[in-house]
């Protein structure tokens, strides 16, 4: 399989690796079907709206080619077990198996830390993203039409859940 000819280290992202992961980022947007984000964070602003605990950055042969973070769905105390999954691969190195490293980890990580439920809304469009998160046990479970609209366009979002069998079982 790809994913060992590769040698992919998935490690924890570090502020350091920022440039590069903004990099990947602005490709994903760019793209029009990876998020509803169109222009550039700032790493403080990133940093603030993602979960510092459970963050991954996909390495080959020391390069950063994507990366993968979690986003508190709400700060209500009730679903502290429940995170937004972000997954993004560099352009050169998508279908190689990094999405799914990347994924994987992020899943183990995120049980370990009692997350229940894994969540994400993807664009219809984004066919390659909603394939990589059905192999990890995401299910459809909504369609939100209109939910937001992208250059003047509404764009709709199908909304994929995982629910742990490991955590918050108790």
């Amino acid at each position: 399989m790809n994913e060992n000819k590769l040698n992919i280290i998935i490690d924890e992202m570090l502020p350091a690796n920022w440039p590069s992961v903004v990099d990947i980022y602005i490709q994903g947007f760019s793209t029009r079907n990876a998020t509803f984000q169109t222009e550039t964070p700032t790493w403080e602003e990133w940093n603030k709206n993602h979960f510092e605990e459970l963050r991954f950055v996909a390495i080959i042969n020391e390069t950063i080619t994507g990366w993968a973070a979690l986003s508190p769905v709400s700060s209500r105390s009730v679903y502290s077990g429940v995170m937004e999954v972000s997954v993004y691969v560099h352009e050169d190195y998508r279908g190689k198996g990094i999405g799914n490293s990347l994924l994987e980890r992020l899943i183990t990580e995120s049980e370990a830390k009692n997350i229940w439920t894994l969540q994400s809304g993807i664009f219809p469009e984004n066919i390659g993203s909603i394939a990589l998160h059905e192999k990890f046990g995401f299910r459809k479970i909504g369609y939100r039409e209109k939910v937001g609209k992208m250059d003047g366009v509404w764009r709709d979002t199908v909304l994929m859940e995982r629910r742990s069998k490991i955590a918050g079982q108790h």
